[in-house]
């Protein structure tokens, strides 16, 4: 085998635009030339097909960004490059369907002969390579019996959030895929709400509790979402953009087109937006059928970006496991957030394993921080026992147990110490005068944005409660909580106070 034929069989980005054409509407048939979205997820897969023998990703993404187009040529470069394989593509509707078959049969027909294997029974789904013995299909997701009683080494679940009977497939067709070196899964979508399949796949995926890797893909990196911008002038939000995301003006006013394009029938175009052509991946999975939330992601995404020295006591805030959720842990020094650590498990699945989690981190010096903690509070509804022990143990004067439900230090303003603990946090990381220092993290992005509150009789904020936003979510906001219980109370007030701090709990 010459060395180029090598690097066609070794290489798709080299293969890609050397052999795959696609259909532009300017220019026609053109090289596939991966864009930086496709380029991006590309790098992402082999990294970990590299680690792990195999492909597991889960990529969430905007409009239009090309991620069909890179799967379905991927998948046509491994059937045509192995034999006895088989690529299933499972889409949301029969329009999808007949385009991406069409899209893989104009790669197939516009191939060089070099790397055209023959092809054997074939229809209008389907592409069968005789000699290889491998194939290339592709069905709708409405049928629920679709894929069955077949081995699949190849499977593309195209815009996943928007499957009919997604469980059914579940035990269906994703039976079908042996957990083998070289098999590829690659599940991808725009946003579709939260609490379907691909949002609990998402969250499961970015809390690390399955074998996919959460890929993301800004609306941004498309070289194509820009518009003339002579007689534009951003606006006081749209600026906040250009902090957070480094976008030009040319994008922000291709993004204002479009936001009046989506303000149609009654719907606000921005939030429309948001879902569709998302800056991050909480954006893209909207809260439906309630509030507005104490977190929102640009607020995480400038505190993820800040750099800040903390000050004044350290406090650790823990959210023990329950029913499956993860044990998590949060550091906060005045205004920035040191750590955060989780675990699950058998690695929390006793009291003796929970304890040890907790006095290693109490007897630890923080390398941020320099120092140990100097107070840990921990939700009492799952780690009553836990504080009891480490009382035990002599940190009595260390360790406190926090009753969500209990009275707030300000009854007036919360309906109780959960929402307070919440609320201070909230508080916190939106007070525009000053500046705040979180992890760069997804998940506590995620979490921390997991506020959904209503109003009482009173005008006070009442979060919905936590079976409520793990109903409608589809995950637990554990970071989010873990976070919040380092605002419980005032710790060592006079360091607090001669550091002047603008709320009392830090």
């Amino acid at each position: 085998m010459t060395d180029s034929r090598l690097r066609l069989k070794e290489d798709f980005e080299f293969y890609a635009r050397n052999c795959l054409k696609i259909r532009t509407k300017e220019e026609g048939l053109l090289p596939l030339i991966l864009n930086d979205a496709q380029l991006y997820i590309h790098n992402k897969l082999e990294e970990q097909k590299k680690k792990t023998g195999k492909v597991r990703g889960i990529v969430l993404k905007g409009r239009q960004q090309g991620v069909s187009t890179y799967v379905e040529g991927r998948f046509l470069h491994n059937t045509t490059h192995n034999k006895g394989v088989r690529a299933f593509i499972l889409t949301h509707d029969a329009e999808s369907t007949n385009a991406l078959f069409e899209m893989t049969e104009r790669y197939y027909e516009n191939l060089p002969r070099f790397v055209k294997p023959q092809i054997g029974a074939s229809n209008a789904k389907e592409l069968s390579f005789g000699k290889l013995d491998s194939g290339y299909k592709i069905g709708t997701a409405g049928n629920k019996a679709v894929g069955r009683g077949q081995t699949i080494q190849y499977f593309h679940g195209s815009e996943v959030a928007f499957w009919q009977n997604a469980s059914e497939h579940t035990k269906g067709i994703m039976q079908a895929i042996p957990n083998g070196d070289g098999t590829e899964v690659i599940l991808e979508s725009t946003a579709n709400g939260v609490g379907n399949y691909f949002h609990q796949q998402w969250k499961a995926a970015e809390k690390g509790t399955s074998d996919f890797i959460p890929i993301f893909v800004p609306w941004y990196w498309q070289s194509e979402y820009r518009r003339n911008a002579d007689d534009f002038t951003p606006d006081d939000d749209e600026l906040k953009l250009v902090e957070l995301y480094g976008l030009d003006v040319k994008q922000l006013s291709w993004r204002r087109m479009k936001i009046a394009e989506l303000a149609t029938d009654g719907e606000d175009g921005e939030i429309s937006f948001r879902q569709e052509y998302p800056n991050n991946a909480v954006e893209a999975f909207q809260v439906t059928g309630g509030g507005q939330t104490l977190i929102n992601s640009d607020h995480c995404m400038k505190a993820r970006k800040a750099t800040y020295n903390g000050n004044g006591p350290l406090i650790v805030g823990v959210d023990p496991s329950r029913g499956g959720d993860r044990f998590t842990f949060i550091s906060r020094q005045g205004r920035k957030m040191h750590t955060q650590e989780a675990y699950t498990g058998a690695q929390c699945d006793k009291l003796g394993k929970n304890v040890a989690l907790c006095k290693a981190k109490l007897d630890t010096v923080c390398p941020i921080a320099g120092k140990k903690p100097d107070m840990m509070f921990v939700d009492f509804g799952s780690g009553a026992d836990i504080v009891d022990r480490l009382h035990e143990l002599g940190y009595e004067d260390r360790v406190k147990a926090v009753h969500f439900g209990s009275t707030p230090l300000d009854p007036i303003k919360y309906k109780n110490k959960r929402n307070e603990i919440w609320g201070e946090m909230g508080s916190w990381i939106t007070d525009e005068s000053m500046l705040v220092d979180i992890p760069d993290s997804d998940e506590i992005q995620a979490d921390m944005c997991a506020s959904p509150y209503d109003r009482d009789s009173n005008d006070r904020k009442v979060l919905w409660s936590k079976d409520k936003i793990k109903k409608i979510l589809g995950f637990s906001p554990d970071y989010g909580d873990a976070g919040a219980l380092t605002f419980t109370e005032p710790v060592n007030t006079a360091v607090i106070e001669a550091i002047n701090f603008s709320s009392p709990f830090g």
